[in-house]
């Protein structure tokens, strides 16, 4: 999986501008996380790595401590298809990488090369020799 994939940059809408710094406050002290004011007073842009932390996660760690989103249907659907995707690349990262041969290539050319197909040759008519 590319790694840059992995780095999410979501906004979080708040219902005032004032609840919007008050968790710009409790989140800028997460590892690995950046906040920053969003495009709106009411709006903060954050990143995050899927490896660490999720949307989904973080607005329910924000609604516990009192705080309240804005969340119109457009915002729900949005979000909805967001934990998805997110909880879909977590758990890819937890499923090990399927075996495979180092040249795969090379097994498919020596598969190819012991079955009978009309491609093959006889050698011996090449060189001139007769069959007895």
């Amino acid at each position: 999986m590319n790694p840059f994939e992995l780095h999410k940059t979501r906004i979080l809408k708040f219902i005032s501008p004032e609840q919007a710094e008050q968790a710009r406050q409790l989140l800028v002290g997460l590892n690995d996380f950046t906040v920053e004011s969003g495009p709106e007073a009411h709006c903060l842009r954050i990143r995050y790595s899927v490896e660490q932390y999720s949307l989904e996660g973080l607005q329910k760690a924000l609604t516990r401590e009192g705080f309240t989103l804005e969340t119109s249907p457009f915002d729900r659907m949005k979000h909805a298809l967001y934990h998805y995707c997110e909880d879909v690349q977590y758990h890819n990262l937890k499923t090990p990488e399927p075996r495979t041969k180092n040249n795969s290539q090379e097994v498919f050319i020596k598969a190819y090369g012991q079955q009978q197909h009309g491609d093959q040759v006889d050698a011996a008519a090449l060189n001139g020799e007769v069959k007895p």
